[in-house]
Parts: C-alpha cells; structure tokens; sequence
C-alpha cells in the first residue's frame, strides 16, 4: 500500500462505447436532463461513496471517461485507463441506458489489468447481478442503494485479505466459480452518513489529483454549476412507470421505506454549496414525502439560512394546505418542478401520479404563482399507460387553457417527452406489464446492451403499450413536441424565428428516427424533410439535445456561476486543511498498519 497510491479508481462510462464512430438519431432521449445522450452525467452516489472511503484514509479518484470523450475527440479512452494502478475499478451501471458502456469499460479494464478486481453498482447493476457476475469482466457487484460502507469492506478485503462472506450487498464468485449472493443487508434508515451529492470530495480530488476534466459531473458544468442534493432514498410513492417508485425500490434495493436525509443536515448542505456556488441547487424529490413535520423543519431552517440561491422544488402531488405560502417565506428565490405526465385525470390515475382532479392542478399553480415563485415547470410524457396518440398529443389544450387561466404569466415552463429509451427494470410497469398494458421487447441485460447500437431512437425503446406501437409512441413524441413550440409561438414564450428553426430540426429528426426512404410520419411537412439528406442529421450523442434543453436552466445569482474569491479562497483553506487531517490522521495510520502487505 503506497501513501500516495490510488486504491480506488470509479469510472463512468458513456452510454455506448464507440458513440464517436456509430452515428445514431438520438431524438429527445436526453432532452429532459442536463448531460448530452451519452448521458455522461456520473451517479451522484460516486461523490458519497468516494468521500466515504476518504474520511476512511483511502483515496479514491473519479475518472469520468464519457464527458472526456464528449468534450475531446482526441481523448484515447483506453490509453487513459491503461495507465491507472488502483488496487481496484468501479464502474457504474446506474441507469440501464449505459449497459454498453459500462461492459466495454470493463472488458477494456481487464485487457490492461488482468489481475486488477473490477465492481459494479447502481440499480440496473442491483437488478441484472447475477446476470452480470457472469461476465469474465467483472469480479463483483455491490447492490443495493447505499454501498459507501460495504465498498469500504470490500476494498479493505482485496488490498489486506478478509472473508467476502461477511461483506454485505456483495455478489461474488468463488474460485470454483461458484457464484455467492450475500444478503442484501444493508439498507441504511437514514442518510446522515454523509452528503450525497458530496460536492467538496469533487472540489478536493481536483487538487489532489490534477485533474478537472476528470471529475467534472457532465460536460458544461462549469458554465451552469447547477448542484442537485438527494433528499431521500426510496420514495413513498407508487407511480407506475418510475424505477425509484416505493415497489422499485423494494425489488431492487430491499428498501422497506425512504431513507430521509435528515433536514439540519439537508440545509446544511446548501449552506455549504453557497460557499461555492451561485448556481441553482435542485431539491430532488418532494419535501412532504418525509412528512409534515419533516418539510416545515426545512423551511424553518431555510427561513434562517436564507440562501441566495435559486432553490428549486419537486412537487408530486396538489398541494391543498399553507405548505408554498411557507416556500415563498422561506426561500428568496424559488422554482417548482411539476411533473404532471399527462393533462387526463384517468392516464394519472392509472399511472398513479398526482391521482387528482385537474381543478386542483390548477389551484397548485396558482398558489405558486402567487407566492413569489420564479417559475412553475410543467412535465408531461409520452408512452404512460392507457395512453393512446391523442391523448399524447393533446396535452397542449390543457397547456393553453393555463396560459388563459393565468393571463399568460411567463412563468409558466412546460416540457414534453418521450419515456425513452427504457422501461425501468423495478418499475411496476415492468415487472407486472401485462397489467398495466405494456409489452416488453427486451428483458436480460444483453437484450438491452444490444439494442443501444441502433441506429435509431425508435429501435432502441424496450416497451410498446396496448395503445401505442412503437411507430406511434415516437409519432406521438415529435408532435407533442411540435405542438409545444406552436404553444410556445403563439403566447410569445419564444421568438418566431427559434420556433421556426426548432420545428425544422424536430422534423428532420423524425425523418432520421423514421427513415425517408420508407415512411414519414403524417405530420412531417414532406418538403421539409426531403431538403434534409439522411447523413446530415443523423447525429452522433455528443450533439446537445436540438430541442428543449436551452429552457431546462434557471437564473444565477447576479449572473455569476460562482461565489466570490473571498469565499471560494476561503473554501479552499478548508480543503487544504482537511486534506491535511485525513493525510495525518487517517491515511498514514493506514499505511503504517498494513506495511509490507502488497
């Protein structure tokens, strides 16, 4: 064991592998979420899991290998990992769309490190573990949603020997190759283990280990420093489609309730992101899941704090007591995330999502508005259950009817897209499909790693409905989408030329994803399709999304993306400083009492 040696080096890889040499119409898959269709925005729980083993002595250097070969075409991907020496790899399989890339990360891994350990985590690695541990690649996986502690076991085991029969959440295999699933037994009641996102680990690691490109979050981080904090583990609700549902999230992670982070600790945290950052910070999930008294606590907090930054809010079901007039006391600067998914109160309640009428849609809006909210965002999807074409596209009416209801008040920001290109592996649609309407194209992970290399959004998809195929749920996608730009035309939310320009790449997009050669949809204005030659608009995942990306962002700060020198020398004081403590205190007590153990 070196003092300065790296025992752990976490990679994040890129959906597919070869995304620069394998051109492929992406359409509006990653329109919704910050990183390109690479999706190279690294799982927040790299940041937790990393600080942990840190505050442990270990050091542990993230290598985000899809945003270098997003931003770098020159980057050499495999010549990078070939000159790492940690004593072992991580590589994430969080979300199902990076099942090609993280395999060929780890086939890449044991070409130049044969004898090197490699593990995976996240929740398609906690879903698909015993497919995965049949990979002559990887060595083991850690499931679960809360590894920071058994991957400090299993690290400690591989560098100083120990029994794999104690680590828990652990698959491994045998020498005889018999593969061993250890019990799922930790499942932590709260997250007050650390931070999670740990933003100050990505901040120290840059010093530490020379390197900012490699651990930036997802390509453009540093022109919109945007932070996200997880609130909780699991969640109490039960919508259909969603992998982090409360039955997702007992098949996946055997989590029998959400695990809170605890509102002292949540407000610290955004105390401390001020310190850096003038750039939003985004609450996920809905504050009242931990119940009332739990989201008061908060906002009393806040209300003391008094952070400056835009602080933005999810909201999943109408709120019908004081709980915004308490947001717009507490919070000078605040935005809501709504994501209604459908304007029909039966496709709601069949997804079980804001199971509501839409007259108290409405009157959430309206206390929004009317306590000082920054903006109101609204989401609706195409592909839910129940869902046929019209109702996909007929969102926009009900989109109307709130511009009129509420005198066209530009703050109101609504989306649309596609629930693509996965059926979450947990979600009930997916386990119980045939209930709730959903025919399933793939089921192993090879099914799914194999369908990432096409050609075509529209052949990737896992899923069709009872009432759409899957021509008719990408269909559905591009007019939705359509639909919105002429919403946004009409109300003045948009200049006329940007529309213009956004429904001709809209356009030549579902000419791509539908191929002109054989069939184009009947709402694509066939003289605008045919002035595009197929080559020319087939992109490759690195292009950022053409459609409604641009809007997904809320203001800075006065215009600044960071907090003054002042606070971020003083920031790096702290830094320094702690580093120095864990050097001293943790890392070289280590080193001591395992010399000569290599």
């Amino acid at each position: 064991m070196r003092l300065f040696g790296t025992d752990l080096v976490l990679l994040h890889p890129p959906s597919v592998y070869d995304f620069r040499e394998a051109r492929a119409e992406y359409g509006p898959i990653s329109d919704l979420i910050f990183s390109t269709p690479v999706f190279e925005m690294y799982p927040m729980g790299f940041t937790s899991i990393a600080g942990h083993l840190e505050r442990n002595g270990h050091n542990v250097r993230i290598v985000n290998i899809a945003q270098r070969m997003v931003t770098d075409p020159n980057y050499d991907a495999e010549a990078a990992i070939a000159q790492l020496n940690p004593s072992i790899f991580g590589i994430d399989l969080h979300w199902l769309p990076h099942a090609h890339g993280a395999l060929k990360l780890s086939e890449i891994v044991k070409k130049h490190h044969p004898t090197t350990p490699v593990v995976f985590g996240g929740l398609s690695s906690s879903y698909f573990h015993r497919e995965l541990i049949d990979s002559p690649n990887v060595d083991f996986v850690l499931r679960g949603d809360s590894t920071e502690g058994p991957m400090l076991q299993l690290l400690r085991a591989v560098m100083f020997g120990g029994d794999l029969r104690t680590i828990p959440n652990l698959t491994w295999r045998r020498d005889d190759g018999t593969v061993v699933v250890n019990p799922l037994s930790n499942v932590p009641a709260n997250m007050d283990n650390g931070s999670v996102p740990d933003i100050f680990y990505v901040v120290r690691s840059v010093f530490k280990y020379g390197s900012l490109k490699d651990a930036l979050p997802y390509s453009g981080w540093l022109d919109y420093p945007i932070t996200a904090l997880l609130t909780s583990r699991g969640c109490p609700l039960e919508c259909v489609v969603c992998g982090g549902s409360h039955s997702a999230y007992q098949v996946v992670c055997e989590r029998p309730h959400p695990a809170f982070r605890s509102p002292d600790e949540l407000v610290r945290d955004i105390t401390r992101i001020r310190k850096l950052s003038r750039a939003p910070i985004f609450l996920i999930n809905d504050l009242r899941n931990g119940g009332r008294a739990y989201s008061r606590r908060i906002l009393e907090l806040l209300e003391k704090a008094r952070p400056d930054n835009e602080i933005v809010i999810e909201l999943c079901s109408p709120v019908k007591d004081d709980y915004l007039e308490q947001v717009g006391r507490s919070l000078p600067r605040w935005s809501v995330e709504i994501t209604l998914e459908s304007h029909d109160e039966r496709i709601r309640r069949s997804n079980k999502r804001f199971a509501c009428s839409n007259d108290e849609i409405v009157e959430t809006i309206g206390k929004s508005l009317d306590n000082g909210v920054r903006r109101v965002d609204i989401f609706f999807m195409v592909g839910l259950p129940g869902q046929s074409y019209e109702d996909a596209i007929g969102f926009d009416a009900f989109c109307r009817e709130l511009m009129e209801r509420f005198d066209g008040d530009q703050r109101l920001e609504f989306f649309v897209a596609p629930l693509a290109p996965f059926l979450d592996p947990g979600s009930s649609a997916y386990e119980d499909s045939h209930t709730h309407g959903y025919r399933l194209r793939f089921r192993t992970l090879e099914e799914h790693r194999t369908a990432l290399t096409a050609t075509s959004w529209k052949e990737m998809l896992n899923y069709e409905t009872d009432s759409m195929t899957r021509d008719e749920i990408v269909a559905a996608a591009y007019e939705a989408m359509r639909k919105l730009i002429e919403l946004k035309r009409d109300w003045k939310l948009e200049e006329e030329a940007k529309c213009q320009a956004s429904l001709d790449k809209i356009n030549a997009s579902a000419a791509a994803a539908f191929n002109i050669d054989h069939q184009i949809p009947p709402f694509v204005d066939h003289k605008t399709a045919s002035a595009f030659n197929r080559t020319e608009f087939v992109r490759t995942p690195d292009v950022p999304s053409i459609f409604q990306k641009k809007y997904l962002v809320w203001p800075l700060v006065s215009g600044k993306r960071f907090a003054s020198l002042f606070s971020l020398a003083w920031v790096g004081i702290e830094l320094i400083l702690d580093e120095c403590r864990l050097l001293f205190t943790k890392r070289v007590p280590l080193v001591l009492s395992h010399r000569g153990e290599d």
